[in-house]
């Protein structure tokens, strides 16, 4: 069991107050009773009253309390199973977290500009599958196609430049990973999202764009970073800049953005290129026509899921209290 306002719980504490009030309140009285005079004596004249019963009321008034608070605080448990059928596209979206993706010409730097994309694009999903792969000197997947936005999202928050121990680019990789990830059997239905600064040092993404091509994926990619380019910094455990990255020569890396490459992938695939823009509107544009592509019925995800069961505890509250109200102090005597 489990609840879904579980902080109400905290009222529980209350329970040992409350008893404690009832246990003073009753010696109080019995206080009271002996300043009146003899205590047996007054037990006595008022002998219509029953105490036992009182004491049982009491008791009912507190268990009542317990399940007061339990039912506010939402219990749950019992699962059943639910199916969900969606109709949609296969998105897979490759992003680049490479060293150059920390260039700080796009704020506030590349790699957090392209999560901040992707992330956008997650939040228009509309039963479409997501895909994440990560890729720098090759590729791997972090998160496979999926209708669970949540769970894609936890996976992208894990994404940086660390992530990847194989230094470099290569674009290549992550268009012939994404061609793996998606369904073999068809020819459509099926788009890859590319968010990178464009470098590739390690791969020919053209052929392996055509090759995607032939699977039916169309590419669209998304330029991160400027023209002009910037520095690579190097920083500490502090997130302090401590250097510049450099090259064999001991010179200063600058990192460009490669839009002519961009586009010629896009091209090949029939999709299109944008640079990114501090509105994101590139991610609107890219899912409008997204969305005119044809849907296909995507395999039904089935879950399980908590049942609310304050109702059980709510009758349980009901009876005791009707209880309560019914139990009467005063004795009965029958008439002879």
């Amino acid at each position: 069991m489990r609840f879904s306002n579980s902080i109400y719980l905290l009222l529980l504490l209350l329970i040992p107050l409350v008893a404690m009030f009832f246990v003073y309140a009753a010696k109080l009285r019995k206080k009271n009773l002996q300043k009146l005079g003899n205590l047996k004596l007054l037990e006595k004249l008022s002998d219509s009253l029953n105490y036992k019963v009182r004491k049982v009321k009491t008791l009912l008034l507190v268990v009542s309390l317990f399940f007061i608070i339990i039912t506010i605080a939402g219990p749950q448990f019992g699962k059943r199973m639910k199916e969900v059928k969606r109709s949609g596209r296969d998105i897979i979206v490759a992003i680049d977290c490479s060293k150059s993706m920390l260039a700080e010409d796009i704020k506030p730097n590349r790699l957090l500009k392209s999560k901040n994309e992707l992330s956008t694009l997650i939040d228009r999903l509309q039963g479409d599958r997501i895909g994440i792969i990560a890729f720098a000197g090759t590729a791997f997947v972090q998160c496979p196609l999926t209708l669970d936005y949540g769970s894609a999202k936890m996976f992208l928050n894990l994404i940086d430049s660390n992530l990847i121990p194989y230094p470099g680019t290569a674009i290549g990789k992550a268009i012939e990973l994404s061609i793996k990830s998606f369904s073999q059997k068809e020819r459509k239905y099926k788009v890859l999202i590319l968010l990178t600064d464009g470098e590739d040092h390690k791969s020919n993404p053209l052929d392996t764009a055509d090759e995607a091509k032939k699977e039916g994926i169309i590419i669209y990619t998304i330029g991160i970073g400027t023209p002009e380019g910037d520095v690579i910094p190097v920083k500490d455990e502090n997130n302090n800049v401590v250097g510049y990255t450099k090259d064999k020569n001991q010179q200063t890396v600058m990192s460009k953005l490669d839009e002519t490459t961009l586009q010629k992938i896009a091209l090949v695939t029939g999709g299109k290129y944008y640079r990114s823009t501090s509105g994101e509107l590139e991610v609107d544009r890219i899912y409008e026509e997204i969305s005119l592509m044809e849907k296909k019925e995507l395999k039904s995800m089935s879950f399980s899921q908590y049942e609310h069961r304050f109702q059980y505890f709510l009758i349980i509250v009901f009876l005791l209290l009707a209880v309560e109200f019914i139990l009467s102090e005063r004795k009965r005597y029958e008439n002879n």
